[in-house]
């Protein structure tokens, strides 16, 4: 199930969507195919546009009199909600990679994908604000991380994994997170991720001295 789906899935809200992905409509098609009033539509419209999930792209003159209506459309950016196929293109790709390639090599790729991953700019700050800012872009990214702190490091600990199918078939892309938090940190970050189950995130930063 998508990230849509699971948000929206059965709702009005989710059959405005529908209706927008199969072609571009205005208000008051929306409303006719929707069995309500223009404005519950446009009340919908302005959360859906709010959340960048759709655009308005132009107006156009529907039966040559009265006030031009606007069109509206799915944002460009909002496809990727609506997607189920990264996750099993992903595994399917790593448990290739694995079979086809040396541990040591996949390691390695995936630690330079690890370099991509992060932003351009490193945290600033303490070291432990540095920390938390590897948290916080974890759970950008779907996780559900908190930071704690032990006698010589902080830990990262998740609640889950943002990228547990990919862990479960190919174990190695934990080493991928490693590098993109040693790259947010500025500083060596080693994972101890437990993947006995349903993979959870573990990171241990060490501290100085």
């Amino acid at each position: 199930m998508s990230m849509w789906e699971r948000e929206y899935g059965g709702t009005t809200r989710g059959r405005v969507v529908t209706l927008l992905r199969g072609g571009n409509r205005s208000v008051d098609q929306l409303a006719a195919e929707l069995g309500l009033t223009d404005n519950a539509v446009r009340a919908h419209l302005v959360i859906l546009e709010r959340e960048q999930i759709i655009h308005s792209i132009g107006v156009r003159r529907e039966g040559g009199v009265g006030k031009p209506a606007a069109i509206y459309a799915i944002a460009p950016g909002a496809q990727p909600l609506f997607s189920r196929a990264y996750s099993p293109l992903l595994s399917a790709l790593l448990t290739v990679l694995r079979t086809h390639e040396r541990p040591a090599v996949v390691r390695r790729l995936l630690m330079r994908a690890g370099r991509r991953m992060a932003p351009r700019n490193r945290a600033t700050g303490s070291l432990e604000a540095r920390v938390r800012a590897g948290s916080n872009l974890l759970n950008e990214l779907g996780g559900s991380t908190d930071v704690t702190r032990e006698a010589n490091a902080f830990v990262i600990r998740g609640h889950g994994c943002p990228l547990s199918e990919a862990v479960v078939a190919c174990p190695e892309t934990c080493r991928a997170v490693e590098q993109m938090l040693t790259e947010v940190t500025g500083t060596s970050v080693v994972e101890s991720c437990e993947r006995d189950g349903p993979p959870n995130c573990h990171f241990r930063v060490p501290t100085p001295g």
